[in-house]
């Protein structure tokens, strides 16, 4: 994997930087950072309302990515991909769109303990508002889901699972289809949301494979630009739900009476979209397509496999997650035993080792872990065994410095 390294200007221009918080958010390869660019330099022009040459040729840029985008995660047909400003405004656009308009009191939502907090507040809203149940799959002892909790339930109630693809703490890989199916087979028939925000960069996505109803995801988790996202859903749920934002470039009509909307995937988009974000977002796919999902997934697991030994290793440091690369991708958070995770994120920066610490944004997870947070390391192509063996070395100059 260190041949990709040289592709992202970011190590260069930092030599010892050791990146490991590509969970928070991935770093950019220079054809992204030179799509960006020309976007500004050569096509500056807002889409989709200018009938001359400049904004013609943003809008085709722009609506190619659209194209591209549903190739890249296996949908029907481009209007089903809507684009966001990231992971937390899809799902909220579902909660919103379709949940609050056809769900009913008493009917049930399900989703898990170890999601993201965006995949449990909107749920949590739309309870206090319309009076749905909101039920929670639990975190087995070995940090996967345990579905026989669920066979508690009143199935023909489920209407909607909501689930994490990859656990942005544990890394726990859900197997999806058959989460699904295990629902299927006792009479539930639910709408399926998948968050893809952690798995998109790991895992080559079919979304009908995975045979779901939405799927929602992050450009800058993807080595794209930042505030640009994605909702996929089957076109016959676009074409029936309500918009979340209104205004602007998704009205059909408007008159002093009222409005119309447009079609989907238009009447999701309102105002300027980040146009030169969706065409960064094209980039970071392309070069994706061109690194291999299918090889970059089995280098993970190589340096997944690796990881989990090297840090097995290190006294009173307690590993949270599945214990083998299998059904996980790379991502690892430890609790070092009287250091404060914060304290050993700060003495990792000293070292140039970057890692996240704190709840990540799933404050219920580390209540069921019985931990108020973790240090996470995450991984992706650009990391090799060498950035293994500097946060290993950094974890025990934390354990020298605090005596542990």
């Amino acid at each position: 994997m260190s041949k990709f390294k040289s592709d992202f200007p970011i190590f260069s221009n930092h030599p010892k930087l050791v990146y490991l918080d590509s969970a928070a958010t991935a770093q950019k390869p220079q054809t992204v950072i030179d799509a960006v660019s020309r976007v500004y330099g050569k096509m500056n022009a807002n889409i989709h309302r200018g009938i001359y040459d400049l904004s013609q040729e943003a809008t085709t840029a722009f609506e190619d990515v659209r194209a591209l985008t549903a190739k890249f995660i296996g949908a029907s047909e481009a209007r089903e991909v809507v684009f966001t400003s990231g992971t937390t405004e899809s799902i909220n656009l579902v909660a919103y769109g379709w949940a609050r308009k056809y769900l009913r009191a008493g009917d049930i939502i399900v989703t898990s303990e170890m999601e993201h907090h965006s995949n449990i507040v909107p749920w949590q809203r739309l309870r206090d508002e319309i009076g749905v149940r909101l039920e929670f799959l639990p975190v087995g002892e070995d940090f996967r889901l345990d579905l026989q909790a669920a066979d508690q339930l009143d199935m023909k109630r489920v209407k909607l699972l909501a689930l994490t693809q990859a656990s942005n703490v544990l890394g726990t890989v859900n197997p999806v289809v058959q989460i699904v199916e295990h629902f299927r087979g006792r009479g539930a028939r639910p709408k399926v949301l998948v968050d893809a925000a952690q798995s998109v960069a790991h895992l080559p996505i079919d979304v009908r494979a995975l045979d779901v109803d939405f799927l929602a995801f992050s450009s800058h988790k993807l080595f794209g630009p930042s505030g640009v996202g994605v909702l996929w859903a089957r076109k016959e749920l676009l074409a029936e739900m309500d918009p979340l934002l209104v205004g602007s470039h998704m009205i059909a009509t408007v008159t002093k009476a009222g409005a119309t909307w447009a079609e989907a995937p238009d009447k999701f988009e309102p105002g300027t979209r980040n146009i030169e974000g969706v065409i960064g977002l094209g980039a970071a796919i392309n070069y994706l397509e061109k690194a291999g999902m299918r090889a970059m997934a089995a280098s993970e697991r190589v340096l997944t496999e690796y990881a989990l030994a090297r840090l097995r290793e290190i006294r009173h440091v307690t590993l949270l997650g599945p214990d083998t690369a299998v059904g996980r991708i790379g991502v690892f958070s430890l609790v070092m035993r009287g250091v404060h995770a914060h304290d050993v994120a700060e003495v990792l920066n000293r070292e140039h080792v970057a890692v996240r610490a704190g709840h990540h944004c799933a404050q219920p997870l580390m209540h069921r872990l019985g931990v108020s947070g973790t240090v996470r390391a995450s991984v992706q192509l650009y990391n090799t065994e060498a950035d293994i063996d500097a946060l290993v070395e950094g974890l025990e100059r934390v354990k020298r410095t605090f005596k542990v």
